[in-house]
């Protein structure tokens, strides 16, 4: 298969620079309402900027997360006309990965997801196919993760979303218990050793580039990838949902130390934490055929693609050198696979991927005030 002209996640119509200045504003005006908080409970300002918000409510810590999956399903949608398979069930999977995975980076159970379908016209629902996949999965999805579906909102919207389309998000309510399993990187040191646990695919992010891809091919979400797949087909697998795995690390008393969720801003995520540290990578794990094949098509080096996807690595971390071999050995229990890549190092904040002769330096990420 010929390199494509590039074709960047910003030439996409992702433009994170935009999106990250509001996200810094909003940070900073959400602090004005902090004086609606009742007597008693108390917000923990480090969780701003994270990926989970945690107040304290006492006797133990209430965190939440709201996401969305984003344009995931129209690529679903394209490959239900293909091979009448309506993939909602693995789309739903994705959902509950944004909001489930984000919510136990601070170290908290996740106890309940509200669900928000939003559709341009109510008959997106008569498809009972497509329909009965989207719920049923969305239930699968959340024993898979250890979490009640609580209920949701499902507005029609018609003018602002596609008659055609359905925009697929939720919001997650998890408790940390005890209060000692709080994972904000107040632990996190020189020394420590990072474990990433791999990725099925693209998951959900970087699926506008993906998509504006699959409409250059020749023969478009049919064309077949080096697994012997159609393309469409791989971009679909489900997310890996890694909420039973981190409870697990806890309950054998794994000292985590700090956690990222590696979604938007690929793997410069692995320094989301205020603190100045460098992240030096020195093994990176293997890379899924559909996120070879996608950093192909769209013509990105090495630096651009490690900037925008997971490349493999959907998880990480942070934990003493002792606690390493311990934590590889429960993530194959859970049936996914860990690898030891790096380690915190002082020094100005960064990360450096060995191998790729990659830095990305502190001013690459700017999502927190």
């Amino acid at each position: 298969m010929p390199q494509k002209k590039k074709l960047t996640y910003k030439q996409s119509g992702v433009d994170y620079d935009v999106l990250d200045l509001l996200k810094r504003c909003a940070q900073k005006e959400s602090k004005t309402t902090l004086h609606n908080l009742p007597k008693g409970i108390t917000e923990l300002s480090k969780s701003r900027g994270e990926s989970a918000y945690v107040m304290d409510i006492g006797d133990r810590y209430l965190a939440v997360v709201e996401e969305g999956l984003g344009t995931k399903n129209l690529i679903a949608d394209t490959m239900y006309e293909i091979t009448g398979k309506t993939y909602y069930d693995q789309i739903a999977q994705d959902t509950i990965g944004t909001m489930v995975n984000d919510l136990i980076t601070v170290g908290a159970y996740p106890l309940s997801v509200s669900a928000y379908w939003a559709v341009g016209s109510s008959d997106w629902f008569k498809d009972k196919k497509r329909m009965s996949d989207l719920v049923k999965g969305w239930a699968h999805a959340c024993n898979m993760a250890g979490v009640v579906w609580g209920g949701g909102e499902t507005p029609t919207l018609s003018g602002i979303v596609k008659e055609s389309a359905i925009d697929l998000a939720g919001a997650c309510y998890g408790i940390i218990d005890p209060k000692d399993r709080l994972t904000l990187g107040k632990k996190l040191i020189s020394g420590d050793h990072i474990v990433m646990f791999e990725s099925s695919g693209i998951h959900a992010n970087g699926l506008t580039l993906a998509r504006k891809i699959g409409e250059k091919l020749s023969h478009g979400f049919k064309t077949k990838i080096s697994d012997g797949r159609m393309y469409g087909e791989a971009i679909l697998d489900g997310s890996i949902l890694y909420p039973k795995l981190i409870q697990d690390l806890f309950d054998k008393q794994i000292d985590i130390h700090y956690m990222a969720h590696i979604t938007g801003h690929g793997w410069r995520k692995l320094m989301r934490l205020n603190n100045n540290f460098t992240y030096r990578i020195s093994t990176i794990p293997p890379v899924p055929p559909v996120l070879l094949f996608l950093v192909e098509q769209a013509g990105l080096n090495d630096e651009e693609a490690y900037s925008t996807f997971n490349m493999g690595g959907g998880y990480a971390v942070y934990i003493p050198r002792n606690d390493v071999e311990k934590t590889i050995k429960i993530a194959k229990k859970h049936k996914i696979k860990a690898y030891e890549v790096g380690v915190v190092e002082k020094g100005k904040k960064q990360v450096i991927i060995e191998p790729l002769n990659i830095t990305y330096n502190s001013g690459s990420l700017n999502i927190r005030n």
